[in-house]
C-alpha cells in the first residue's frame, strides 16, 4: 500500500453538468475551491465563532467541466448537501469523496448529507486502510456511526451508490480529468494530504499534520511544491504547539508559512481553527501570518476561492445578516490598500445593519483586512465625543458600473482598538 502507483479509474465520467452554485459560469480551464466548513475538532456555535464559521471540515473544488470533489465530511458537508439540492434538483448527482482520516470532525457530516439517502446518486470514496479497522474501513466507519444506539436509522436508509477504493500515501490516482497525489501527514492514526493538479493550477489540501517527523515534513513540502492554493492545518498558535498541545497531530500558522516559502506556495489558506479560538484570535492569526507571508488568508465558511489561467479572485460569504437600514451616516474609514499603503478616507454609509454595512471608497483595502470605522453619532452620555468606534473586516469588493469609488462590504466585530488596525 505504500508503494506509488497510478490508475486511471473506469466508469466514472459524469453524465450530466450542473450549473455553478454561486451562479458563475465557469470555463474549462477554471477550479472553484469552497469552504464549507473551517472549524477543527468540533462545531462551535457561539457568537465568537461565527464571522468564520462554526462547522467542521469539509472542502468542494468544482473543476471547469462540472466534475465536483469533496474533501472531507465535516458538519460543513451538511450545508453543501442543502446547495446540492438547491442546484441540481431532480438531477442526479456524481461526485468524488476524498476522507483524510477517521476522527470525528471529518466524518459526522455523513449521516445528515441529504443526497446520499436518494438512489438516484453516486458518490466514490477515496481514504486508507486503517490498521485499527482492517478492509473496507471507510464503509465501516459509516456503518458504526449509523449503528444503534448511535443514530436513529442504519445504513440500510443510504439509497445513494456508493462505492470504496483505498489508496495510501505514494499513491496517485487520474480521475476524471484531474490528477491526485496522496501523501501521508503526521496525526494519530493516520491521515493523508492531498495533492490536485488541475488545468487552473495546482490545489493542496494537507490539514491535521503535526511537523517534527522529517519524513513526514518532506512529505508535506513534496505535496504543496508550487501550489496556487495551499490549505492548512493552523489550529494552535506557535507557544500552543510547543506547550501543552504537542503530539495532538495539529500544526500553527507559523509552521504554515515555513512550507509556503519552502515549497514555493502562491495563497496559503490557514484551515481548521480550533473551537476555542474566537474570531479575533484568528484575526490576529492571521495579521501574523500576512507580515510572514503577504499571500495569507484565513479559511471562512462561505469563502470561494477561483483559479483560472493561474490568476486568482476571492469572493467572502455575505454575512450581513438582519435588518438593514438606508440612511446618511457620515464615517471616517482608517486601513490599508492592497499594497499594504495605509489611508484614511471620509465617506458616506448609506446601507447599515446590525452587523455590517456596504461603504464606498477611493481607495481599496485587502480582503480580510481590518478597518477602523468612526460613524458619526449624536452627542449623548454613551457618545460624548459624536462619535462611534467601530471594527469591520473586508468581505466583499466591486467596482460598481458607473461609479468610480469602490463598493466595500464589511462585517463589524467588536469596538475598535487604534493599535490593531491593518492587516
Amino acid at each position: 500500500m505504500n508503494r506509488a502507483k497510478s490508475c486511471s479509474i473506469p466508469g466514472l465520467e459524469a453524465t450530466w453538468v450542473a450549473p455553478s452554485p454561486d451562479g458563475h459560469r465557469m470555463s474549462d480551464g477554471s477550479v472553484k475551491v469552497r469552504f464549507w466548513g473551517v472549524r477543527g475538532s468540533t462545531p462551535t456555535v457561539d457568537r465568537t465563532t461565527w464571522r468564520y464559521g462554526g462547522n467542521t471540515p469539509c472542502i468542494e473544488i468544482e473543476a471547469g467541466d462540472g466534475n465536483r470533489f469533496i474533501l472531507d465530511c465535516g458538519t460543513g458537508l451538511r450545508i453543501l448537501g442543502r446547495r446540492y439540492a438547491d442546484t441540481f434538483g431532480e438531477k442526479p448527482i456524481d461526485a468524488l469523496v476524498f476522507v483524510t482520516h477517521y476522527h470525528w470532525d471529518h466524518i459526522q457530516g455523513l449521516p445528515f448529507f441529504y443526497p446520499l439517502y436518494s438512489e438516484q446518486n453516486r458518490f466514490h470514496f477515496y481514504s486508507f486502510r486503517s490498521e485499527y479497522l482492517g478492509q473496507d474501513s471507510l464503509k465501516r466507519v459509516m456503518q458504526a456511526q449509523m449503528a444503534l444506539p448511535y443514530f436513529p436509522v442504519d445504513l440500510s436508509v443510504l439509497k445513494a451508490e456508493r462505492e470504496f477504493t483505498e489508496i495510501a500515501g505514494g499513491d496517485k490516482l487520474e480521475v476524471r480529468g484531474m490528477k491526485v497525489t496522496a501523501q501521508w501527514l503526521n496525526h494519530p492514526q493516520g491521515c493523508l494530504g492531498f495533492r490536485f493538479e488541475t488545468p487552473a493550477g495546482v490545489v493542496v489540501y494537507a490539514t491535521d499534520n503535526e511537523p517534527g517527523v522529517p519524513k513526514l515534513d518532506q512529505n508535506l513540502r513534496d505535496l504543496a511544491k508550487g501550489a496556487d492554493i495551499y490549505i492548512h492545518d493552523a489550529q494552535y498558535t506557535p507557544e500552543q504547539l510547543a506547550g501543552d498541545h504537542k503530539n495532538w497531530g495539529h500544526s500553527s500558522w507559523l509552521e504554515g508559512v515555513k512550507v509556503a516559502k519552502d515549497a514555493g506556495v502562491r495563497n496559503l489558506v490557514l484551515f481548521h481553527h480550533d473551537p476555542d479560538s474566537a474570531d479575533r484570535a484568528i484575526d490576529s492569526i492571521l495579521r501574523n501570518t500576512r507580515q510572514q507571508f503577504a499571500n495569507a488568508w484565513a479559511a471562512s465558511e462561505g469563502m470561494v476561492m477561483t483559479l483560472e489561467e493561474k490568476k486568482m479572485d476571492v469572493v467572502m460569504r455575505d454575512t450581513r445578516t438582519g435588518q438593514r437600514r438606508e440612511g446618511f451616516f457620515r464615517a471616517t474609514i482608517v486601513g490599508y490598500t492592497e499594497e499594504g499603503r495605509a489611508f484614511e478616507e471620509e465617506t458616506v454609509i448609506r446601507d447599515l445593519s446590525l452587523h455590517g454595512a456596504l461603504l464606498y471608497l477611493e481607495n481599496m483595502p485587502r480582503l480580510q483586512s481590518e478597518l477602523q470605522v468612526m460613524m458619526e453619532a449624536p452627542v449623548d452620555e454613551l457618545h460624548p465625543d459624536g462619535r462611534i468606534p467601530l471594527r469591520g473586516f473586508v468581505i466583499r469588493r466591486e467596482h460598481p458600473p458607473g461609479d468610480t469609488r469602490n463598493a466595500v462590504g464589511i462585517v463589524f466585530a467588536e469596538e475598535v482598538d487604534p493599535e490593531r488596525v491593518g492587516g
